[in-house]
């Protein structure tokens, strides 16, 4: 049965934060995590200044399955199965030795595999004190006054054939940043609750809301049952970030995966981005298009039968009573995100009712989406006003521009570049841009008879021009606004 649960499916690092719950839950404030490379004799050794276990505590936690998941619990547990420590730890090493310490006296416990694979009778032998040559591993607990450390040897699922020194390191590396996102809500504040280091570094959390950032939109948080909370966000677009807060606010599985709900139980984070399963007729997938949404969910410990939530706490499904409301928060904060991902970040229309007139407009029938050009635009009607003899060829030449737009291209571009294409006239003014108001403005003002203040107005609410409202604001008729 054990060799069967260490197919449970755990990480290293979804391994390890298992075992930090445990830590959480026994009221610890700081939690080292140690690696310790010695090719197949290496390990890992998890020690916290929680309350520590006496010997019926500790034989308890040593037990499989010792708690059912149905007895009520605490409400700030972070665990349910009575089986984390020892499937989290199997799901690694085949020797798992825990030592604690409380009212001055330490208690250590030790499962081995391979002496329980060797065993002639059905007993499951449960050892005493750690194996020949690993009591040194355990001296660390007796500098404390109290705490318990998880020691892992036999490393067999980690350091299997081929696995080097810098393959050890690199896996360093991915448990930072989990330990990071998981428990990013504890390691967070002036004072937080809980300090994690990793061989002495202290790990710095990863808030995957980006909630100080002034570009970042949130939402009112929505109640939606008891205990259950809803606060939609929408990351900044990349234009508004600097290089590293945009690689940092990536996270570790980078920005389209990271799209999606954050499931927290008790503020430790279950579900790391994704829709839930939640969708119209059938379930919604990650797009380039959506990566700036997440979504904090909050629910307490008492919902975990009907969330649905796994021994691995890595996996959730939202009951039937709250899926509508959900996917509609979810549709709402995907057409934010949307819009400004496609706008890159920018405001896509001035304060006022009145929208901005678009150069293109959308066409959508039962046999498909076209895009055409927006005859009514400024730009366009003037020309097209005053074409004449050449307005049949005029409108010709748009129509081919329509009927070859590549949106193939701009669609493969977008998602092999995972961004919107730019256009010549993002960023600051340029003399293009300049020099075009200049026309467009002129041709309002001489032609049109528009007093200067309403062509001025006009060019405010027309793209591409709403960019650039310090341009517009500075043309006088007759003169150019360079400066």
């Amino acid at each position: 049965m054990i060799e069967a649960l260490r197919g449970l499916g755990y990480s290293t690092a979804t391994a390890l934060a298992d075992i930090v719950d445990n830590s959480i839950s026994a009221g610890a404030q700081h939690v080292d995590l140690r690696f310790v490379w010695n090719g197949v004799d290496s390990h890992i050794t998890i020690q916290d200044d929680g309350r520590g276990m006496n010997e019926a505590e500790l034989d308890r936690a040593m037990r499989l399955g010792h708690q059912s998941p149905l007895d009520a619990r605490a409400g700030s547990d972070l665990g349910r199965f009575g089986l984390g420590l020892k499937t989290a730890s199997f799901s690694q090493c085949r020797r798992l030795t825990v030592a604690s310490r409380k009212s001055d006296t330490v208690r250590c416990l030790r499962w081995d595999l391979d002496v329980l694979a060797s065993s002639e009778d059905d007993v499951w032998p449960l050892l005493e004190g750690p194996a020949d040559g690993s009591r040194r591993l355990l001296e660390p607990l007796a500098e404390v006054r109290q705490g318990t450390l998880v020691l892992w040897e036999n490393l067999d699922r980690i350091v299997s054939p081929a696995f080097s020194e810098q393959n050890f390191l690199d896996l360093i590396d991915v448990v930072e940043h989990h330990v990071a996102m998981v428990f990013h809500r504890y390691l967070a504040g002036r004072q937080p609750r809980l300090r994690i280091t990793i061989n002495a570094r202290p790990v710095a959390p990863w808030d995957p809301f980006l909630v100080d950032h002034p570009a970042t939109w949130s939402s009112p948080t929505v109640f939606l049952q008891p205990g259950i909370e809803v606060q939609c966000h929408v990351l900044p677009h990349k234009d508004r970030l600097d290089r590293k807060q945009h690689d940092v606010a990536g996270g570790p599985d980078g920005w389209t995966s990271q799209q999606g709900f954050y499931v927290y139980r008790n503020e430790r984070l279950l579900v790391a981005g994704s829709w839930l399963g939640l969708g119209r007729g059938r379930s919604w997938t990650k797009e380039e298009a959506h990566r700036l949404a997440r979504i904090r969910l909050d629910i307490p410990n008492s919902a975990d039968a009907d969330w649905k939530i796994d021994i691995r706490k890595s996996t959730a499904r939202p009951p039937v009573i709250v899926r509508q409301e959900l996917t509609h928060l979810m549709e709402d904060t995907c057409r934010r995100a949307r819009q400004v991902f496609a706008h890159r970040g920018r405001v896509t229309a001035p304060v006022g009712s009145t929208p901005v007139l678009q150069a293109w407009r959308v066409e959508r029938a039962a046999d498909g989406t076209r895009y055409r050009v927006d005859r009514s635009h400024p730009a366009v009607k003037a020309v097209l006003d005053e074409g004449h003899a050449l307005a049949p060829k005029l409108k010709a030449m748009l129509r081919i521009l329509e009927e070859t737009v590549p949106v193939q291209r701009i669609w493969l571009d977008t998602a092999e570049g995972r961004e919107t294409p730019r256009t010549g006239f993002e960023g600051n003014a340029t003399d293009d841009v300049r020099s075009i108001a200049e026309v467009l403005f002129n041709d309002l003002v001489t032609r049109h008879g528009l007093a200067p203040a309403a062509a001025r107005d006009q060019m405010f609410r027309t793209e591409p021009f709403h960019d650039y409202p310090e341009l517009i604001a500075a043309l006088v008729d007759g003169e150019s606004p360079r400066q």
